[in-house]
């Protein structure tokens, strides 16, 4: 990984350029937005035939029965099948605690509030060449605490034209009540507007590819969308007290994501930069996904090397990533300086990947610097509030004139009256 040494060298590095899903590309915009008006149009008919160009496969039903899902359940191995139990009951017991601290109705007071959890929700999870049967408990299992009637799960077939057993078994493990056998823009635009297999929800979640970021971003405001997302990263803040086999282990994972990624170490010394470079080189020799990982590390990965964790922070901020990790001396003291983090990791003994798994918070996670203004998928993102008002006589006498002198000064006269009318009635 190349070295970058001072703060203010290594600044510009962290300052995006944009923010957010790489956009521009008016041959792709142009192409998915064909697929999700072909969809609008011809519904059903459509899906078939974008999943035979797309995915090769020539499907006869759209949706998984429930005999395939509960066969598939009973193929899985049963050793998987309690790991997949027991990150579902960790997703389930934080988010749950989330609910318990978050969510408190204000319905008794004159001006409150309701809590209501969407009716229908779309989730979309990748797995066309490879199962992911933990974002599909990542995103349901939030969801199903939320309150959330129904949820509809679409992902794409594999090459033998079923969905895997693996992903179907964590389909019943949390809870899924349909799921059907589409994936890319297609699926996006089924979820938005419905076709006559496929039921329209209110609001979809979950990540994919470009196709299927640029679908969600194309159909919002017909539907709900939790986020756009990007390649995955993190930045590592590393100080002489840290390890250099574990942040490098961190580093090496994150590249595993795809040639894409980001790894980005944050060193307090040229000494800490070194060894851990080092450990890079050695943990990535005899890795399966070698060539992805040295792709990923030679593109977008880079050390930065400051004098204090306070200037590493200051650039951790700048840059809002997806994952941050305090590796250094006294590291929960510094929690209060973080302030743009999709999720800070606190910590040598806190690795990334329990947090991907099984540790309890959802890692579908804001990318692409959007961490400055937006959250972790949470119990928040599954529910709607309605404001709540009771106000009675008292309250009109005691803020009328003031609504009846703004009404009229922005030249709506019939918002006055209507107040004015009450304060007569009132004597």
């Amino acid at each position: 990984m190349r070295i970058i040494e001072g703060f203010d060298k290594a600044r510009p590095l962290f300052m995006r350029q944009t923010v957010g899903v790489a956009g521009g590309d008016e041959a792709l915009e142009k192409s998915v937005r064909q697929i999700v008006d072909e969809v609008r149009q011809r519904g059903d008919a459509a899906l078939y035939d974008f999943t035979q160009k797309f995915d090769g496969v020539k499907l006869t039903s759209l949706e998984v029965s429930k005999e395939q899902v509960d066969r598939a359940y009973r193929e899985v191995d049963e050793n998987l099948l309690k790991a997949m139990k027991l990150a579902a009951l960790h997703i389930k017991e934080y988010h749950q605690r989330q609910k318990k601290k978050l969510l408190n109705e204000e319905s008794k007071a004159k001006l409150g509030w309701l809590i209501r959890p969407m009716a229908r929700v779309g989730v979309y999870i990748p797995g066309g060449t490879a199962p992911l049967p933990s974002s599909l408990l990542m995103t349901v299992v939030p969801a199903r605490v939320a309150g959330v009637k129904e949820i509809i799960v679409c992902t794409p077939p594999q090459k033998d034209g079923r969905i895997s057993k693996i992903t179907l078994a964590a389909a019943k493990i949390a809870g899924v009540d349909r799921i059907f056998s589409i994936g890319g823009a297609q699926a996006i635009a089924a979820l938005a507007y419905g076709t006559k297999s496929v039921p329209a929800v209110d609001k979809i979640y979950g990540p994919g590819n470009l196709y299927v970021t640029l679908a969600k971003k194309m159909v919002y405001g017909a539907v709900g969308i939790d986020g756009l997302y990007g390649p995955s990263e993190v930045i590592v803040i590393a100080d002489g007290t840290a390890n250099p086999a574990y942040v490098a282990a961190d580093l090496v994972a994150q590249a595993e994501h795809g040639s894409l990624a980001l790894s980005i170490l944050i060193a307090i010394s040229l000494q800490v930069a070194d060894a851990v470079n080092q450990e890079v080189e050695k943990q990535t020799k005899d890795l399966p996904r070698r060539s992805i990982v040295a792709e990923a590390l030679e593109k977008r990965g880079f050390i930065a090397v400051v004098k204090t964790v306070e200037e590493a922070i200051e650039l951790a901020n700048l840059y809002a990533p997806e994952h941050l990790c305090l590796v250094v001396k006294n590291a929960g003291s510094y929690i209060d300086k973080v302030s743009n983090a999709a999720c800070l990791f606190v910590g040598e003994n806190v690795i990334e990947a329990l947090v991907d798994y099984a540790a309890g918070p959802s890692h579908v996670l804001p990318t692409g610097g959007t961490a400055r203004f937006s959250s972790p998928l949470n119990v928040l993102d599954f529910v709607k509030l309605i404001s709540l008002v009771k106000t009675d006589v008292k309250d009109i006498k005691q803020i009328g004139d003031a609504v009846m002198r703004i009404a009229k000064a922005e030249g709506l006269d019939a918002h006055a009256r209507a107040v004015e009318k009450r304060l007569k009635g009132a004597g």
